[in-house]
């Protein structure tokens, strides 16, 4: 092969070797680590627990209490670590705070919360046993199992009713929780139940304990319904659709909202709800519960630890570190431990995509960088086979002395 050729040859391979190098440099910005691994819903990995019911069956008002569980946990389960407590505990439990717990009442004698539960009228009693297993998520000590702690387990618990005797939520019981909650100083409200009308009573409400610097979190829809149920349209539950609420969904393992979750709008974070451990009114025993009432008890807990360790926060500040520091997805994944030990910079990146529709990431601007890479690299492929040219060209006229090439002679016949 004459020299010219090596040298197309060498700068065409050159060329094919770059093409691709642009774009991958274009379009691979570096992804956030995900969370450690975690294995499936605890139902499915052997611990056979009761289930803890929401409600109970509002047409028959002589049903019983949910009974006491005769299973106990035998292990940590998912979400304690996926929402990685054991570490986050080494740097806050919420000491000092008091966490208003807006449900079906807790029962202050419960295995992991003796002592730190004041509950008055009605409150004091759970027949239910719902607003008890959500008091041991956001402030359970886990009794004799520290593992099975909830997440600020040196909270204080103020009970109060937002639902009848059998769980059925009530506006009027709800808005009365709030503003006995604001009156009573408390740092965090947390509201189990969601309604699907607004209230302007509720509404004054909320907005009042906001501008008091209350931190009011709220389940984002009502807990998955009875197998048989009617499909429902998506639509905004209340209080979570009231301007400055946490609004919080549940999510599986895998990170995704359960396809028996109600649609809704506006989600500000997902958190554990489903196959979810905690303790009940009575015994010592252990349920499985799930929904979005879960959730937003983890999202409870988790703003009353940074609360205590960001004491000169603001309320919205303190949303925004839950909302800024959790785990990016398509709604993103409430981190506690982010939330508390990430120092804050730049506006919050997640609020806007947790408030709006799921859309196709727009890829425009990656796609103008990708297209001036491969254009550059095309200019220069070319630039540096006319400079060998050029050299080649110079050579050999130095070496004829600079006289022209010969003209070829075509042969006779």
């Amino acid at each position: 092969m004459r020299p010219p050729a090596r040298l197309l040859a060498g700068a065409g391979c050159a060329a094919v070797l770059l093409l691709p190098a642009a774009p991958a440099v274009a379009a691979a910005p570096a992804l956030p680590s995900h969370p450690h691994a975690v294995p499936a819903a605890d139902r499915t990995k052997g611990q056979k627990l009761p289930g803890m019911p929401s409600a109970l069956d509002p047409q028959d008002g002589q049903a019983a209490c949910t009974p006491a569980s005769e299973e106990t946990a035998k292990k940590q389960d998912w979400s304690r670590q996926r929402l990685d407590l054991d570490r986050l505990h080494a740097h806050g439990t919420g000491a000092g705070m008091t966490v208003a717990l807006i449900d079906t009442g807790v029962a202050p004698g419960a295995a992991g919360l003796d002592g730190r539960v004041t509950a008055t009228g009605d409150a004091a009693e759970d027949c239910v046993g719902h607003g008890t297993f959500l008091a041991g998520l956001i402030a359970g000590d886990g009794g004799d199992n520290p593992r099975m702690a909830g997440v600020a387990p040196r909270a204080k618990i103020l009970a109060l009713r937002g639902t009848d005797r059998r769980g059925t939520p009530d506006a009027g019981l709800v808005t009365a929780a709030v503003r006995t909650a604001t009156d009573a100083g408390v740092d965090v409200i947390a509201v189990g139940v969601a309604l699907p009308r607004r209230d302007a009573r509720l509404t004054r409400a909320v907005a009042d304990a906001r501008r008091r610097g209350v931190v009011v979190v709220a389940a984002a829809t009502p807990d998955p319904p009875r197998l048989g149920a009617d499909d429902v349209p998506p639509r905004t539950y209340w209080p979570a659709g009231e301007p400055g609420v946490l609004s919080v969904a549940d999510m599986l393992p895998v990170g995704t909202r359960p396809d028996s979750g109600p649609p809704t709008r506006g989600i500000d974070l997902v958190a554990p709800g489903a196959g979810v451990v905690s303790g009940g009114p009575r015994g010592d025993g252990h349920y499985l519960g799930g929904g979005a009432s879960v959730a937003a008890a983890y999202a409870a807990g988790a703003a009353a630890v940074v609360r205590a360790a960001h004491p000169d926060d603001t309320t919205d500040t303190v949303i925004r570190r839950l909302t800024a520091t959790a785990y990016p997805a398509d709604i993103p994944q409430l981190d506690p431990y982010a939330a508390v030990t990430t120092l804050l910079s730049g506006p919050d990146r997640n609020a806007e995509r947790a408030a709006a529709p799921v859309t196709v990431r727009d890829t425009s601007a990656a796609d103008h960088a990708t297209g001036r890479a491969t254009l550059f690299v095309l200019l220069g492929s070319a630039a540096v086979l006319a400079a060998l040219w050029a050299g080649y060209a110079l050579s050999r006229a130095r070496g004829r002395g600079w006289r022209p090439p010969p003209v070829p002679v075509t042969p006779k016949d």
